[in-house]
């Protein structure tokens, strides 16, 4: 190995700890503290002094908890807010650089292709890579009198990359319970059986005989979470203990996540395993590496498979210069069935193979320790390959919904480093083309793939209507469910219909009507969040929630897009004022409280108080502002025609002081309404405009004196009233059709239908008619 170069990169120890809450000594180990455990073995594999190898180490890496995976996990016994860091101080490390990992089951294979190559550029040369997850001790002590604090403060940078989330999860997963990992990759599963065309029997099987000889390697591996040997019809057949979850899923097919475990690698230079003494029979190469990621979800044209997973193992393999059958020891990420499945399709890899494809027993019997899983296949595969000098190790490592794959081949064999081929791939996957999506389908469709989600009593879907556009829907009619659960449903016409909540799917138009009735537009006796007001051809609405300044919160925003259809729908009706009840608040908003008690959030089809998002708005509607516009506030005023605003009102968009954005048109409105520049300043500060300033830029119509501001609106509305109202929805109606030109002349030279119809319309000849007469008109509307 004398003529390698002395950055040639290798993996020269590996560790492992666990604990299991049943065991004899279980002591109750933090995260850090199994992640420690680990790095100490670590260290003393190298076979060099651990105090030395310890002392060398100048980065430490650290793959993502569970626990501060996502903007909403807790830490109910508390966490270090720098996990590297206390790893590295538990084993006298104090390495110049800490990294926190991203989200995701590619990272530990992820951060060792990136650390070897850093350390190949001379930026690096002793790298540790730990993680560890104790998932079932804080389950098991989170309730016990004396139960442990994990808190830990330490200092040190720390480059923390962030969740890594990005084309994961979106508001139509949340809005149709499809956020759990389990739900999506049976949706995957189900679209592969179908592919197949597997009977749902026969595709359980043929899960159960992937799964069963990795309950075998599981049984023997003294770190595994359920050391358990199981036959292929025991992981397969429903019963009490094995559930079914999320079909196709029985719960002992899927990743097994309440653990206590923890994993770290060691990598260092040449040069500094030859100055620190590591043997050289301790030393193992990373001879093929690639990291790449799939599109978005719903974007992708086959469910069934994972070409960004075959691509990414096949690159590894082509830039270690072997193929699938040279390979001795094989490990692929095996949260659930088709993560492997996939692999093995794309490939070519019997299921059954000989070699096996697991190392350690798979995340489902050996557990699946948050995203630190394929650190433990890394460890195992090392120690394997050592055992067998000149053989060749897979770990196939997948994050995300078969969204992230890094794949690495490794050997004893001495090999240099070598650059890959990744970012050339990854814009090869991302020039794929994209299945168009919409938000908001309705009609009749083929359904794609679905899974049935047991506990909740519900169903999700995905769909594609008959121009090719594909969807997210769900169902908890019982009649649907058990069409899903029968025979074979994917290829079937579906019926779907999209709601403000969400899009919801039944197996014919009739029972869909028949669990949603269609309703006319209409006024109700009474509201319960709104004060509804009739005054001749006036229509006046009252956000009535005073003690909440106005904010709206589903019910309220349901009831106001009620009464709008209902106003937009009644000839009789010409002009609509909004406003808010008492004299504090127009509308805050969003009802922020609501929202933060954990109930579900929408708003319907036609947006914040079902104005915001309306395709169009035929007839005038005036904000009579007394008080507060905020946020979604704000968004209705600019969303209303006219604006009337008592003389201490204020205006603002302050979501960006939240966390938020404004999502509901303030945004898009507020830069037209007002100079670009004002509004910028509105929005990124959050800063709120006065009813005075809001007057000079255009933004309010009128202002009116302190509490007048419904009087006000009142006089305006009754100017509206003077005119034809056939005349001012025309007038309407060609206002925004001319947005939709960016030069004037064009815009005037557009030949409008509505002036057509304005001209043979009643009002278009009373009008000249009572003028001529010299007599007030009366108009028709018609």
């Amino acid at each position: 190995m004398t003529s390698l170069d002395h950055r040639t990169p290798v993996l020269v120890g590996v560790g492992q700890a666990s604990e299991r809450i049943d065991d004899p000594g279980y002591r109750g180990l933090s995260a850090v503290e199994l992640a420690a455990a680990a790095a100490r073995d670590a260290l003393a594999d190298t076979g060099a002094d651990p105090g030395d190898v310890a002392s060398a180490v100048d980065t430490v890496a650290g793959i993502r908890q569970f626990e501060i995976s996502t903007p909403i996990s807790h830490s109910p016994l508390g966490r270090s807010d720098n996990f590297p860091r206390s790893v590295a101080n538990r084993v006298g490390a104090a390495p110049a650089r800490a990294i926190l990992e991203v989200t995701g089951g590619q990272s530990p294979q992820h951060l060792v292709t990136e650390l070897a190559g850093t350390i190949a550029a001379g930026g690096a040369e002793v790298a540790l890579v730990v993680g560890a997850e104790a998932i079932s001790t804080v389950r098991h002590l989170q309730q016990a009198d004396d139960k442990p604090d994990f808190t830990e403060h330490v200092d040190g940078d720390l480059e923390d990359r962030g969740f890594g989330l990005k084309g994961l999860a979106n508001r139509q997963m949340l809005a149709h319970g499809l956020l759990e990992p389990t739900s999506q990759y049976a949706l995957f599963e189900n679209a592969r059986r179908a592919r197949l065309g597997l009977s749902r029997e026969d595709y359980a099987l043929a899960m159960g005989e992937l799964f069963a000889p990795f309950t075998a390697v599981a049984a023997a591996n003294p770190h595994a979470a359920a050391p358990v040997r199981r036959d292929a019809r025991e992981l397969a057949t429903p019963t009490e203990r094995n559930r079914p979850i999320a079909d196709p899923y029985t719960r002992f097919l899927i990743a097994r996540e309440q653990v206590n475990q923890g994993a770290a690698v060691l990598l260092m230079s040449v040069g500094a395993a030859r100055r620190l003494g590591v043997p050289e029979e301790k030393w193992v190469f990373l001879h093929g590496h690639a990291d790449l990621e799939e599109q978005p979800l719903l974007e992708r044209e086959d469910l069934s498979g994972s070409p960004a997973a075959v691509m990414a193992v096949r690159h590894a393999l082509d830039l270690a210069g072997i193929g699938v059958g040279d390979l001795a020891t094989i490990d692929l990420y095996s949260c659930f069935p088709v993560a492997v499945f996939a692999v093995c399709d794309g490939l070519g890899l019997a299921p059954d193979d000989p070699r096996g494809l697991t190392v350690t027993g798979g995340l489902p019997f050996f557990g699946g320790p948050g995203n630190n899983y394929s650190t433990h296949a890394i460890a195992e595969t090392v120690v394997r390959l050592r055992a067998r000098p000149g053989a060749f190790g897979l770990v196939g490592a997948n994050g995300g919904m078969l969204s992230k794959y890094s794949a690495g081949v490794y050997s004893t064999t001495p090999a240099p480093w070598r650059p890959g081929r990744s970012a050339e791939l990854q814009a090869e996957l991302d020039a794929r083309p994209a299945v168009p999506t919409t938000v908001h389908p309705d009609g009749w469709a083929t359904l794609e793939t679905y899974t049935v989600q047991h506990a909740a009593g519900s169903a999700v879907v995905i769909g594609r209507l008959d121009d090719g556009r594909r969807f997210l829907a769900s169902t908890k009619d019982e009649e649907t469910l058990g069409r899903l659960l029968d025979g074979e449903p994917i290829g079937s016409k579906i019926h779907v219909r999209s709601f403000g909540f969400g899009n919801r799917v039944t197996m014919t138009a009739e029972r869909m009507a028949e669990l949603f009735p269609p309703r006319a537009p209409g006024f109700r006796d009474d509201y319960e969040h709104i004060l509804v007001r009739r005054d001749g051809h006036l229509l006046e609405v009252t956000i009535n929630r005073p003690d909440s300044r106005n904010s709206l919160h589903p019910p309220a925003n349901a009831e106001l897009d009620e009464v709008f259809d209902a106003y937009f729908a009644d000839p009789d009706l010409w002009v609509a004022i909004i406003t808010g009840a008492g004299d504090k608040a127009f509308s805050a908003g969003n009802d922020l409280v609501y929202s933060a008690s954990g109930k579900p959030m929408w708003v319907p089809k036609n947006g914040f108080a079902g104005l915001t998002s309306r395709e169009s708005l035929p007839k005038p509607v005036i904000a009579a502002v007394n008080g507060f516009a905020l946020g979604g506030g704000c968004e209705i005023a600019l969303a209303c025609h006219l604006v009337v605003a008592d003389e201490t009102a204020q205006f603002g968009l302050p979501e960006v002081r939240v966390g938020l954005v404004a999502a509901a048109g303030g945004l898009v409105r507020l830069p037209r309404a007002i100079p670009p520049k004002v509004a910028n300043d509105v929005i990124l500060t959050g800063r709120r405009l006065s009813a005075a300033e809001a007057e000079s830029y255009g933004l309010v119509s009128r202002v009116a004196p302190a509490g007048q501001a419904l009087a006000v609106a009142r006089e305006l509305a009754a100017a509206i009233l003077e005119g034809s109202p056939t005349s001012v929805r025309t007038s309407l109606r060609i206002m925004a059709e001319a947005d939709g030109f960016a030069d004037t002349v064009e815009a005037v030279r557009h030949p409008s239908p509505a002036l057509d119809e304005l001209l043979v319309s009643q009002d278009a000849f009373e009008g000249p008619a009572a003028f001529a007469q010299k007599r007030k008109p009366v108009w028709r509307n018609r």
